[in-house]
Parts: structure tokens; sequence; C-alpha cells
């Protein structure tokens, strides 16, 4: 019986090894594109709104898994909320010491689904690949409200919400303000006749 349980041990080991050195990405999107292997998603899943994260892109050679460098040279990326059209731009950056390996820093700012569009070139193909968050792709932006500990933060959109009912309320007092001197200043004029 204790042959068995060590045999299944070592073959858990090996096939952990195999796990890790295939760089396996979880929470990302694998893509073939060409004779190129892309893999996108964000670099420290799962994502939650308002802290920094950053595009996590790998490029190897399909056949070999041979990493692609100098690609910060030679692709752009940008990044998109949800169904909207404006993009931020994303400066691509060669992950020190991990041939292949790129990033794109950035702070997303709302919870919820967004877009990497990369373009350029690498060899000599043309990209203009679009990677949208979603299940069975990368994870989206997620809400840091159940993290939170001891105290709640007070989130941007609640947030917005009180400084809208805020400016309601002193436009309210403006008015009702103006309204009380003009009667106050209508009553004075009326005792003086």
């Amino acid at each position: 019986m204790s042959r068995a349980v060590a045999t299944m041990a070592a073959l858990a080991v090996v096939v952990s090894s195999f796990a890790l050195n295939a760089n396996v990405a979880l929470g990302h999107e694998r893509r073939t594109v060409g004779p190129y292997t892309f893999v996108v998603g964000w670099i420290n899943e799962p994502a939650h709104v308002n802290l920094l994260n950053s595009l996590d892109l790998t490029v190897t050679e399909t056949s070999g898994a041979k990493p692609v460098e100098g690609l910060d040279k030679t692709l752009k990326a940008d990044l998109t909320y949800g169904g909207t059209s404006q993009a931020q731009p994303l400066t691509i950056a060669a992950r020190f010491g991990q041939p292949g390996h790129y990033t794109g820093y950035v702070v997303p700012t709302k919870v919820g689904d967004y877009t990497f569009h990369i373009t350029g070139m690498v060899g000599t193909m043309n990209i203009d690949e679009k990677f949208e968050s979603g299940p069975n792709r990368f994870g989206s932006i997620e809400s840091t409200d159940p993290l939170q500990y001891p105290n709640k933060l007070v989130s941007n959109n609640d947030l917005a919400a009180r400084l809208d009912q805020l400016q309601t309320l002193v436009i309210a007092s403006v008015v009702l303000a103006a309204v009380a001197l003009l009667l106050s200043a209508g009553g004075l004029v009326m005792r003086r006749r």
C-alpha cells in the first residue's frame, strides 16, 4: 500500500513540474495567430478595481514554443472598457529575465469586462487581435468590497452618488435662500408704502 502511495506522489510531482515548466497561465486566453501563440490576461488574477494591474502578454512560436523577443518595439496595445470605443493606450515593456513576456500597466477604475487590442508586427506578420475578458478567457475586473477589512471603503460609484445628492441639496438651498430674500425684500417694499 505504501509503495502505491509513493508512486502516486512521485507521479504528482512529475506532472506538476511539467505544468510549471510549460509556463501554463491560468485565467488567460491562449490563441494561435499564424505561426505564433499569444497568451493574454491580467498579470494579477483575480483582477480588482482601483488596483494597479497589467496586461500579461506572452508570445511564442507555435512550433517549438520558442519565445519571441523584441515585441516591445513592434507591438502596441490598447485597453477598452465594456462597449466603449475610447481606448487607453498601454506602454508595452519586456519583462526582465522572461523572454517573450510583456507587460502594459494600468489601474482599472470600473468593475466589468475589458478588451486588450494588440496591433503591430511579429516578424513579418501584421497583428490585429482583440482579447476580451469573460468566461473561458481571462478574468473580468472584480470589486474589492469582499476583500476589505476591518472597515469598508466607499466605492467610487457610491461617492459619486453622494456628491450628486450633495450638489442637489446645495442648489435647492441656494434657490430657497434666493426666494426667501426676494420675499423678504418684497415684504419690505410693501411695508414702506
